[in-house]
């Protein structure tokens, strides 16, 4: 009981430290402290850091997997935690695209057209629209998953003509780095793109730029962000 309450208080004092970072760098870029989503990414943490953090105010939890997410809406229910709003934020394969469909306030990886196709064919099937951001790879690197610019602005109207999803803005990873400063080009060119997406299809929203982690969180916002993910910062380092 010693143990879970020492924790409970480590998730409390940073969710708290993590709040006013982000609200500091809002008010920097001229923006209101509200403009920007938290969402917790829990993935590997336990139930108990989720209810922890719930019980402190956050809402917006995010997993990486889907098989670990709907363990965790399952025992989330069981424990009647109803006020959590679960978001995909990993890669969904082609062959779960309907393990992807359920209540999950947004999926922030739709990488590729194939996905979003996928995607709206099994939330229609099931009766429902889905909120999806686009994940853009805009770094490049191999080992990142998402569209290029170019392909989104090619396959924009494709996209926002798919009766299963709704599309509400971007999303992207950057390189991972102790210099956060080394980002900011990325998270630049997020916008850029989200502003010339606005331009050539004015029907969508592309209200939400889903962008910055833990070490980079604070830049992201500055340069427009308005759903950071963070993990570490707020439940400590990750064991697996």
């Amino acid at each position: 009981m010693v143990l879970e309450s020492v924790r409970t208080a480590e998730i409390v004092a940073n969710l708290a430290d993590v709040r006013q970072r982000i609200a500091a760098a809002a008010l920097r870029s001229g923006r209101r402290p509200s403009d920007v989503r938290l969402v917790a990414v829990s993935k590997t943490y336990p139930l108990a850091d989720i209810a922890a953090a719930l019980a402190a105010g956050q809402t917006d939890f995010g997993e990486n997997r889907l098989e670990e997410l709907w363990l965790k809406v399952e025992a989330a229910r069981t424990q009647q935690l109803d006020a959590i709003c679960w978001h995909m934020i990993g890669t969904i394969q082609s062959r779960k695209t309907r393990e992807a469909v359920g209540p999950f306030a947004l999926i922030h990886s739709v990488d590729r057209a194939k996905i979003a196709q996928r995607l709206s064919r099994d939330a229609e099937a099931a009766g429902c629209v889905l909120d999806v951001l686009l994940e853009v790879n805009v770094s490049g690197e191999a080992s990142k998953h998402g569209f290029t610019a170019e392909e989104v602005l090619a396959a924009g109207a494709d996209l926002l003509a798919q009766p299963g999803i709704r599309v509400c803005g971007l999303m992207t990873m950057a390189p991972y780095g102790n210099d956060p400063e080394r980002t900011r080009p990325i998270f630049r060119a997020l916008r850029t793109l989200q502003e010339q997406l606005r331009a050539h299809f004015p029907q969508g929203s592309w209200r939400e730029l889903s962008m910055g982690m833990t070490n980079d969180f604070e830049v992201a916002i500055e340069e427009g962000a308005t759903i950071v993910r963070i993990g570490s910062a707020i439940f400590g380092p990750r064991n697996g």
